[in-house]
């Protein structure tokens, strides 16, 4: 069938919308109508290339939601008509899938980044040629995509489509950090250092838990503010003032929990400080730097800490555990969303990369709610 795609041709390049063919689903695939997909920063280091060698041309993409049109005889959890989240490849199959950890799947890096399913095919093509996809088992930024029956994560129909993509990855990411692996509970306290869309999940989920003091650090005054205003109980601006004096300030005892979404060691040491015995740090950003700590008094006070992909999350309990949230008035990432049409994919990515967006979700796709 005929497709329109985002493609993107060269390392740094733009996206470029163009009309390519894409097959029929496999037996353990969905033909999926993309309603519309989030975009993440991990789909401008890939077109970057930060996260390994991306090949060209490529059609990123990977919170995409959608409507399943057709399936594959060996789907049987999911028909055409029901509505979806797409997120991340996972194989089943592997040690750490069998454990309930998808998340660490060892087939990720294949499944997610490699440009073509495991076994080096293609569903995308432009004039006999292959296009490079499968980018985290989807490639959404098209009219419609293939994902495989593990990636394609029912939903309510309750819930407005077009908003739920992110649920995918980034905010994903920020909650489940909170909610599965720090497991945060009424009336810990946390810091969280990043206020972009995953920091700012996160924050959305500290408040869901009823946390304590939820403290916010970043360097941008206005994306402070808004923090307020989602429920951060304290915020810092780490431009202009000691963060570790600040945070003894506002707990003198120490923190229970601390996230970080910016790969900086400053960043870390600071709350890492400020963690009472027994502590736990999750880190999530990409790092340009080793990390670096000083390891007796991390030692001494029994500090934990955690690297976390994706939120630990189990897509298919989580994904609609978030939808469920959102419905019940507990977790509104909506807040968060700014919607572009497909053309202007260039400008949400722009307005992304510069900060003026949270989290930019490209509307592709019409539907009746």
């Amino acid at each position: 069938m005929e497709i329109t795609a985002a493609l993107v041709k060269e390392k740094g390049g733009k996206f470029e919308l163009e009309k390519i063919s894409l097959d029929e689903p496999r037996e353990d695939e969905v033909l999926v109508r993309i309603v519309a997909s989030g975009t993440c920063h991990t789909d401008m280091a890939a077109r970057d290339q930060q996260t390994g060698p991306t090949p060209f041309p490529i059609v990123l993409g990977h919170e995409g939601s959608g409507i399943v049109e057709k399936v594959g005889t060996g789907v049987t959890e999911l028909k055409p008509g029901d509505h979806v989240v797409l997120t991340f490849g996972f194989c089943g199959e592997c040690y750490t899938c069998q454990q309930g950890k998808p998340t660490y799947c060892e087939n990720f890096p294949g499944l997610n980044f490699g440009g073509s399913r495991l076994d080096g095919s293609h569903s995308h093509h432009d004039h006999n040629h292959d296009v490079f996809d499968n980018f985290f088992s989807q490639s959404s930024f098209a009219t419609y995509a293939i994902a495989n029956k593990r990636n394609a994560i029912k939903v309510s129909e309750k819930a407005p489509l077009e908003l739920l993509g992110p649920l995918g990855c980034g905010i994903q990411t920020g909650a489940g950090a909170v909610i599965n692996s720090l497991k945060v509970s009424p009336g810990k306290t946390i810091v969280i250092s990043g206020a972009g869309a995953v920091g700012l999940s996160a924050l959305l989920a500290a408040k869901a838990c009823s946390a304590g003091k939820i403290v916010m650090v970043d360097i941008n005054e206005d994306r402070l503010e808004f923090s307020k205003e989602l429920g951060a109980t304290h915020v810092i601006n780490s431009r202009n003032v000691d963060v570790i004096e600040a945070l003894k300030e506002i707990s003198p005892k120490g923190f229970d929990f601390g996230f970080d979404t910016t790969g900086r060691n400053d960043v870390i040491n600071n709350t890492l400080a400020n963690l009472k015995s027994l502590g736990q740090m999750g880190i999530v950003g990409v790092a340009t730097k080793p990390l670096e700590v000083e390891m007796n008094s991390y030692v001494l006070k029994g500090i934990k800490l955690l690297g976390i992909v994706e939120g630990d999350s189990v897509p298919t309990e989580f994904i609609p555990q978030m939808v469920e949230m959102y419905l019940n008035g507990q977790f509104p990432f909506d807040k968060l969303i700014k919607k572009y049409k497909f053309e202007d994919i260039n400008q949400a990515i722009e307005d992304s990369e510069s900060g003026k967006t949270i989290k930019p979700v490209i509307l592709i796709g019409e539907y009746k709610n």
